[in-house]
């Protein structure tokens, strides 16, 4: 597995690089899925996480995380499959929502970014939570991978 890490908010936030190779592989193995990906996650602050929600998602204002996925077909777009190593997508991580949020809701910093990575991984997999449904399934596969410890 190749994880492409860009840390665009700051050094100190530079130790979950080795964090999300170590709960990426532990999805993969979960899932039963292959380890040949590649993927990249960005640390970005609100009002980058603000540019590309309104430029791509047409919202106007910053969010949490965003995650592009490869495998989404785009009407116009060519396809790309086959390669040695399959490229999952795109993580993006608002580390200014992260903080808040971790704040807000009365968790540690680590146990916030942490979600957000696998919710970010989850929907590069073909997670959603669009309905009850498929909500249940997602945020339960998240409890797994995190741990109920990391969830309190």
């Amino acid at each position: 597995m190749e994880l492409v890490f860009q840390n665009d908010y700051g050094a100190a936030y530079d130790v979950y690089e080795s964090l999300f190779n170590e709960l990426a592989r532990k999805t993969f193995k979960h899932l039963k899925k292959s380890t040949r990906v590649a993927l990249e996650v960005d640390f970005v602050n609100n009002e980058r996480i603000h540019q590309i929600n309104r430029e791509y998602r047409h919202v106007d204002r910053p969010t949490d995380v965003i995650s592009f996925a490869f495998d989404d077909e785009v009407e116009g777009e060519v396809a790309i499959k086959g390669g040695p190593v399959h490229d999952l997508g795109v993580i993006i991580i608002s580390i200014d929502k992260a903080l808040a949020q971790a704040k807000d809701y009365g968790h540690s910093e680590k146990r916030e970014i942490t979600f957000l990575f696998v919710h970010g991984l989850l929907h590069l997999l073909g997670y959603d939570h669009g309905t009850p449904e498929e909500e249940t399934v997602m945020f339960g596969l998240q409890d797994t991978i995190l741990g109920k410890k990391e969830n309190a």
